[in-house]
């Protein structure tokens, strides 16, 4: 599975962005989906995850209320829509395809990232 994040952009701090993956591959259904970021001199971080049916979803404290999750498998792409976004948000988003799960670890493909910058 090859994904691509885009949608990414510079936003005021209140406003929203929604992020898109596309993945190519027969098998991206079979696949949970989770997104997660980096910001600079930090660690990279869990924003939220979705089982391959999208009946289950799961999210970081940080972003619950303010972001969500969901997929489209007949199109093999991913969202995630950011509300209400905050300074703090800024970072580098990462989509990934591997286990329903909020560990880097348990996902075996990502794609290339897009850049979120919040500004106060």
């Amino acid at each position: 599975v090859q994904l691509q994040a885009s949608g990414g952009g510079l936003v005021q701090a209140g406003g929203s962005l929604r992020l898109s993956c596309a993945a190519s591959g027969s098998t991206f259904a079979t696949y949970g989906m989770g997104w997660f970021r980096r910001a600079p001199g930090k660690e990279r971080e869990f924003v939220a995850t979705i089982s391959w049916t999208g009946g289950t979803l799961y999210y970081a404290n940080s972003v619950k209320g303010r972001f969500t999750i969901s997929r489209d498998n007949a199109k093999n792409a991913g969202f995630l829509q950011m509300n209400s976004l905050k300074p703090e948000d800024t970072a580098v988003y990462y989509c990934a395809a591997g286990a329903y799960s909020s560990t880097w670890s348990n996902y075996a493909f990502w794609g290339q990232g897009t850049q979120v910058t919040v500004s106060s």
